[in-house]
């Protein structure tokens, strides 16, 4: 993946584009993208062009999808370091986006390093975050008794609770889409699963009192709007109330038994796992309680929104035509071995990874290794807890040498599997739930 443009012209496009960070990034990006994209589609490569690219032959070519990039090529390697960070793949810089390359996130726990940035606005500057003077506001019409609560307060009154919560980007798999979409064009790293520890959203929200109409929550940070204005809030969402008030729905301080890391949200955020992660509002100052769905920045269709009904691929769609995303999508991600792996012929080859569903549990992982015209079962595990994504593993041998594909499928507790390649359009890119896939190269002897 390209790092975002630096040169005088981008930055003029971001000039022009200030108040409109992501039509800004669309303007970036359909000057700079490559023809074809990250997981793709070629329009005039050819089979002989494509085993001559990956160095050998494609045993199941026939069952390969018409015109599909091959995993070995859509691959990269180019990496961006943050303080905090390792690894990650920039995708902006204003504000700071990054992701996880799909092998670093082969731990069970995603350790801080490796958890993802997805940044709306500009965070708080860290000189002037004191979480001893930190201060939490509950509020809004439905709130019966608003108040306020340090940090201190918050661990001293309530309960504490630990979960492990799966957390990703609406716009994870963005990059794939054809025609392209606006915004961050996150491949597959923009998902992580760490442990989150601090109190229940619910026995916050309840020691205020909740009203009987109350309907839907609001989120309220101490990062500014990325033009800088000081009226515009970088975004402000939330979720309905039942939401809200499960158990696993937290206001964490502490993220794998430390402080949140600054990128992520210190010192205190909100997390509400299964869900798009713009729910689970970082440097977290106000909550309120609404008595109608929060109106705040980016709550609005088309953000974080797609149309109720299929439409065709770069259609306009009305904004009343939109529906807000609730639960995220079965979806699944190979982890090990890395993509572009030597593989001995004749030697079992164990393959593994982690398999999510929003607020449903996984039912079963599969694997093939012939572009899906045959699948077989992987061994899952169950979750932690409830929300946190799971671990699958596998092994595979392959019956000729050249160049393989491991695609991986997950299928949730509903019986709604991942699509092969790319589900339907939306405007916006959300929602890409498409099947993982890995390049492995098999030959006689592996050096």
């Amino acid at each position: 993946m390209k790092k975002r443009p630096t040169d005088t012209k981008a930055r003029g496009i971001h000039e022009l584009y200030s108040d409109d960070p992501e039509m800004a990034d669309k303007q970036l990006w359909d000057r700079e993208v490559d023809p074809t994209s990250r997981r793709g589609f070629l329009k005039r490569s050819s089979l002989l062009a494509m085993a001559a690219a990956v160095g050998g032959s494609i045993p199941f070519a026939n069952h390969m999808p018409g015109g599909l990039i091959p995993a070995a090529l859509a691959q990269s390697n180019e990496s961006f370091q943050l303080k905090g960070k390792e690894g990650l793949t920039v995708l902006n810089d204003r504000p700071i986006n990054a992701e996880t390359p799909p092998h670093l996130l082969d731990d069970d726990i995603t350790p801080a390093r490796h958890m993802f940035v997805r940044n709306n606005g500009i965070p708080p500057a860290i000189a002037d975050i004191d979480a001893d003077t930190w201060q939490l506001e509950i509020g809004g019409e439905s709130c019966k008794n608003p108040q306020s609560f340090s940090i201190a307060e918050l661990k001293e009154q309530f309960e504490h609770h630990t979960y492990q919560l799966q957390v990703e980007c609406g716009g994870n798999g963005r990059s794939e889409f054809v025609p392209s979409a606006s915004g961050n064009q996150w491949t597959t790293g923009a998902v992580a699963c760490p442990t989150f520890t601090g109190v229940r959203l619910r026995d916050v929200l309840e020691a205020c009192g909740i009203a009987d109409d109350a309907v839907y929550t609001g989120n309220y940070g101490a990062d500014a709007h990325a033009s800088g204005n000081p009226d515009k809030d970088a975004i402000s969402r939330g979720v309905p109330i039942e939401k809200a008030l499960e158990d696993e729905s937290l206001i964490a301080w502490a993220m794998n038994g430390e402080d949140i890391p600054y990128l992520n949200g210190y010192p205190l955020r909100v997390v509400c796992g299964g869900w798009p992660g713009s729910v689970s509002g970082k440097w977290l100052k106000r909550i309120v309680i609404r008595n109608q769905k929060h109106d705040g920045t980016k709550m609005a269709a088309p953000s974080y929104s797609v149309p109720q009904h299929p439409v065709a691929p770069g259609s306009q769609v009305p904004l009343e035509d939109f529906v807000t995303i609730q639960s995220m999508p079965v979806k699944s991600l190979v982890t090990f071995p890395q993509s572009g792996a030597d593989q001995a012929l004749g030697e079992a080859m164990t393959v593994r990874g982690h398999a999510w569903a929003g607020d449903l549990a996984v039912k079963k992982v599969q694997v093939s290794i012939d572009f899906g015209a045959t699948w077989h079962d992987a061994e899952l595990k169950n979750p932690p807890n409830r929300l946190a994504w799971q671990r699958w593993t596998t092994s595979v041998e392959f019956p000729e040498p050249g160049y393989f594909e491991v695609w991986a499928r997950a299928t949730d507790e509903n019986g709604l599997s991942q699509p092969m390649v790319v589900p339907g359009w939306n405007p916006k890119g959300y929602l890409n739930n498409a099947c993982h896939r890995i390049a492995v190269q098999v030959a006689e002897e592996v050096s």
